[in-house]
């Protein structure tokens, strides 16, 4: 398998000729300063964690482009066939599918999942310019994480937007996630601190990646003081910090 970051929580992941967007916010995201084209080229399938215009991203306009078929909450999905998304597949918290040739299942997170009609209006490709935003935001199902697994290729569990939870030892019972995807930014998500208690307590993959940092100020801007707190914990994790849009092998 081969996984490219693109800044945030925005993954790519290519294997056994799929490609699969995992939260693909590249319009509005300041870590991503590549060619969105090129970094979306081919890609057969899209899974969205939750929510957020910082996850849900160009999902709208990637599927109209690529014919991607996206993967996401029933809530979710029914908004973004209706903002133009030809094939949504709707899921729920727990439930697995079939999405050919892989499955992905849909675990719990900790966070909120709603987005303001403003919002949703611009990642529907909307014009909003002149458009006042009320501060009320639609819910659009409940935040997950999401599990990925292909014959012959390492699992992999985007935790998506969370805090810390001791079910995550069931996620990892379940499912035993090589490859994880763990948010260190703190304020919206766990922080270093809760993240590496997480990866050593609960879950134990073989690979660590950490996501959601560095992308605006109120975050925390390096991966520094989580390296450092795994290391605390301990060896047995591997820390992968890849470079954006940059690929690496698993």
């Amino acid at each position: 398998m081969k996984i490219t970051w693109f800044g945030h929580s925005n993954f790519r992941l290519d294997f056994a000729e799929k490609s699969v967007l995992i939260d693909p916010f590249f319009t509005g995201n300041p870590s991503f300063k590549g060619d969105r084209d090129a970094a979306i080229k081919g890609a057969t399938h899209i899974l969205v964690t939750h929510g957020h215009a910082d996850h849900i991203g160009d999902t709208v306009a990637i599927a109209r482009v690529t014919g991607a078929t996206v993967i996401t909450n029933y809530e979710l999905a029914n908004w973004l066939g209706a903002s133009g998304v030809a094939k949504c597949e709707p899921m729920n918290t727990g439930g697995t599918i079939d999405a050919g040739g892989f499955s992905v299942t849909l675990t719990r997170a900790y966070h909120s999942a709603a987005e303001s009609v403003k919002g949703l209006r611009a990642l529907a490709g909307e014009d909003v310019s002149k458009l006042p935003d009320d501060g009320l935001s639609i819910p659009l199902g409940h935040p997950n994480g999401i599990v990925v697994q292909a014959k012959g290729e390492p699992t992999i569990y985007h935790m998506g937007d969370t805090d810390v939870f001791s079910d995550m030892a069931l996620i990892a019972e379940l499912w035993r996630p090589e490859i994880v995807m763990v948010p260190i930014g703190d304020r919206f998500t766990m922080g270093a601190k809760a993240a590496a208690l997480a990866l050593h307590r609960f879950v134990h993959p073989r690979i660590a990646i950490p996501c959601h940092y560095g992308t605006f100020p109120i975050l925390d801007q390096s991966a520094d003081h989580f390296l450092e707190l795994m290391a605390t914990h301990g060896p047995g994790i591997e820390i992968k910090v890849p470079r954006i849009g940059t690929a690496f092998e698993t």
